[in-house]
């Protein structure tokens, strides 16, 4: 028997469902079988795709080398040894960096919870005149808020290496990266060939084309929260260095990383510095109050709008829709990775649009 649609006849089958609906229901589950056993090696793949990252990072340099040497040098010559002075020269900065944010960390882990308990900042906050009144009130709701701090930022502070190794996967995974990183730079371009290879000759075109899209994606994205991430540093290094903050290099990097994390991650850092600045005795509050709000206005519409191209923008609530539920989803990597795979996917629907619309023209 044939069901008949239009000028088209689609077989039944015992079900009495048409091979077309088949077809899609079993696309629909194929899909999400595709979803589940991602998330089900969601650890995996977080290695592998940061990995992806750092290639996409040393990328321009291991091409700026290559450039410079013979061509009769081979490229993973080359690889190895940009890679060696790369790593050495980063691990450096970062090991003695990390040794003072860790015993900043250290030091405040243990004079925290008392400050909190001896410390009125709130009182040093000047109010308008119409809450002036209140301040009693609002003062014992802050503080009220604030005593989580001793069950929640000070096990923080005193696990953080622990945090950041645990919501990667493991010591392991973090020497896997590194490795992974070397081999896609070395056979990126086999690999990309090889998945194009996969498709039908009449989807090649396409596929290669998204490649190359996706490419320039991750590498500027990647790329420009580096610099972000450096120009905070930087930024909050020298102000809170300048002004006496106490715990400056510990506050800026906590800013500096959390600048990876869209809208959420800058927000909390503000948070953390104003509340360690104000319950370690600082006394100019509004002093970082307005270097943050002017920093971040210079961010978020001058520096970023330059680093980032028109197709990494994102409105902003769909950016906080994504980070909250990637933070839901796979904790801290998945409000990193929230950004980059929304900009992905919108990317790839726009590419497969034009295609259709241009074969259909």
């Amino acid at each position: 028997m044939l069901l008949k649609r239009g000028t088209f006849a689609y077989p039944k089958t015992m079900l009495g469902l048409d091979r077309r609906t088949l077809r899609v229901v079993w696309t629909i589950f194929l899909f999400a079988l595709v979803i589940a056993a991602a998330y089900a090696a969601r650890r995996t793949l977080l290695v592998f795709t940061l990995a992806l990252f750092l290639a996409h990072l040393i990328a321009p340099v291991v091409e700026f080398v290559e450039r410079s040497v013979s061509r009769r040098v081979p490229r993973t010559v080359v690889l190895a040894v940009v890679y060696v002075v790369l790593l050495a020269a980063v691990g450096s900065v970062l090991v003695s960096i990390g040794t003072r944010i860790a015993e900043e960390a250290s030091n405040l882990a243990g004079t925290l919870p008392a400050a909190i308990e001896q410390q009125d900042p709130f009182s040093r906050i000047p109010l308008p005149s119409w809450l002036e009144p209140m301040r009693a009130r609002l003062t014992g709701m802050l503080r009220d808020r604030v005593q989580d701090l001793n069950q929640d930022v000070v096990p923080i502070l005193r696990g953080a290496g622990i945090r950041i190794v645990t919501g990667i996967g493991s010591l392991l995974s973090i020497i896997l990266i590194p490795i992974l990183s070397f081999f896609f730079l070395k056979d990126g371009h086999q690999m990309r060939e090889a998945f194009v290879d996969a498709f039908a000759p009449a989807h090649r075109a396409t596929v290669d084309e998204i490649l190359g899209e996706l490419h320039t994606l991750l590498a500027q994205y990647i790329r420009s929260l580096v610099i972000l991430s450096l120009v905070a540093f930087a930024a909050y290094f020298t102000f809170l260095s300048a002004i006496g903050v106490p715990y400056a290099i510990l506050l800026t990097g906590i800013g500096a990383i959390l600048e990876f994390i869209p809208v959420v991650g800058p927000l909390t850092a503000a948070v953390i510095i104003l509340l360690v600045a104000a319950f370690t005795g600082y006394s100019h509050i509004l002093w970082i109050l307005a270097f943050l709000a002017l920093y971040r206005l210079f961010q978020d519409y001058v520096l970023s709008p330059y680093l980032m191209s028109s197709s990494v923008e994102i409105h902003p609530l769909l950016v906080l829709f994504g980070v909250l539920a990637g933070d839901q989803i796979a904790g801290i990597p998945g409000m990193f990775f929230s950004v980059p795979a929304m900009a992905a996917l919108r990317m790839i629907f726009f590419r497969f649009r034009r295609h259709r619309l241009r074969h259909a023209a």
